[in-house]
């Protein structure tokens, strides 16, 4: 189906279809092979932290964009748009609409896994609390982190539970600034018996939740939250975090899913080697890739984001009156830029590199771009792959992000 900026039906998405959509689409994906992400430092990065453009050229001389064909098999939910509250809250990116030129997902339209609790305490007197294996407990206000804030450049950031049913639509990419959790933990001094940081955050709701469980917190190794530069961020976009993001303090784990990404962070603690691991971390166990469901958070691997890549529009044009087809997606997560990215259109088709593609860092996205003239009308899966063998793409490889579309014309 062509659409021409046709609305897009509203209805509630609730998180037993996404669990049920992530289950089909991966496979429960349960495998163990994050080991590398624990080991890779942050790149220096160009342009603040995105992807050079692609060249802003007219994809086909002297034709005419008709409109957008409709993935299908999607379920039509409300994009760009909050739903529900607390603990059941969502707010699913509409990507079709991202361009090369605006990388950046506007604050109001950044996704969101779960909303603000109704109890949540004022923030004017917020700290958050250091402690656990210290040899003094501290306070830091707010007050405080606003002031030692700094720009922290753009960053992506995924749920883990994002599916193909919800458009893929909880993945954005914000301007971040805060201050580094390695910063922070300085300000105390650690027992010889601390092993690991718990970041924890403000988990009471007035209502209960249809869908989730309670339990925001996440265990670290200090050196994997130095290795991902990872930061207690105060500000999203050139503004004070909005409350739905974590307001007044969240923590961010740059190429870490969602959900380590803890939400109105309250208190930080080191632990020993030998702590058991949190309600969250055994609930998103299998859609971080572990290995069943460990008991102690250090049998656990890091909760980081592969190499993916998936389509977010297909335009069709006319073009000296014959009908072409762009197709407009992004890539992201890894551990190193991609040299070549493939392309294919069904099973029994051979992969095909993509036309415009130059990935130069793994965090943020980058865009992509493929003139695409199918021979005939049908049902097409546009699945996307890394040529380089050595590239870890477990989700990609599996199909995870594959889309379909009706061509009807061509």
């Amino acid at each position: 189906m062509v659409r021409l900026n046709m609305p897009r039906t509203k209805a509630l998405f609730t998180r037993r279809e996404l669990l049920k959509g992530t289950l089909l689409s991966s496979g429960a994906l349960l495998i163990d092979a994050r080991a590398v992400a624990a080991t890779v430092a942050p790149k220096e990065i160009q342009n603040g932290g995105i992807n050079p453009p692609l060249h802003r050229k007219e994809p086909f001389a002297g034709g005419k964009l008709l409109g957008t064909v409709d993935f299908i098999n999607e379920s039509p939910v409300p994009l760009n748009t909050p739903q529900d509250s607390e603990l059941d809250g969502r707010l699913y990116s509409d990507l079709s609409t991202l361009e090369p030129d605006s990388p950046i997902t506007p604050t109001e339209k950044f996704y969101i896994r779960t909303r603000a609790s109704q109890l949540l305490p004022d923030h004017s007197n917020w700290q958050v609390k250091l402690g656990g294996l210290v040899d003094k407990e501290m306070n830091l206000g707010i007050e405080d982190l606003n002031k030692t804030a700094k720009p922290t450049g753009a960053h992506l950031m995924e749920c883990a539970g994002n599916v193909p049913l919800a458009h893929f639509g909880l993945l954005s990419v914000g301007e971040w600034a805060g201050i580094p959790v390695s910063e922070v933990l300085d300000r105390v001094k650690a027992k010889t018996a601390a092993a690991r940081v718990l970041v924890s955050g403000f988990d009471q709701y007035a209502e209960e939740s249809r869908t989730s469980i309670p339990g925001a917190s996440w265990i670290f190794s200090r050196e994997q939250l130095e290795k991902a530069g990872a930061f207690l961020a105060t500000e999203l976009n050139g503004q004070p975090l909005p409350k739905d993001h974590g307001a007044p303090v969240r923590l961010v784990v740059p190429g870490w899913y969602g959900c380590t990404c803890i939400k109105w962070v309250n208190e930080i603690s080191l632990v020993g080697e030998e702590v058991e691991a949190t309600s969250q971390m055994r609930e998103y166990a299998g859609r971080t890739q572990q290995k069943g469901v460990p008991q102690l958070a250090k049998d656990y691997q890091p909760a980081a984001i592969e190499q993916a890549a998936t389509p977010i529009r297909v335009e069709k044009w006319s073009v000296a009156g014959k009908i072409r087809y762009r197709v407009v997606g992004i890539a992201w997560g890894g551990f190193q830029p991609v040299k070549i990215l493939q392309i294919r259109f069904n099973p029994e088709e051979d992969y095909v590199a993509v036309d415009n593609f130059h990935q130069v860092t793994n965090d943020p996205w980058t865009f992509w771009t493929h003139n695409w003239s199918p021979q005939a009308p049908g049902t097409y899966s546009i699945r996307l792959s890394v040529k380089e063998p050595a590239v870890q793409a477990l989700r990609l490889d599996s199909g995870y992000y594959v889309r379909s579309v009706e061509i009807t014309e061509v």
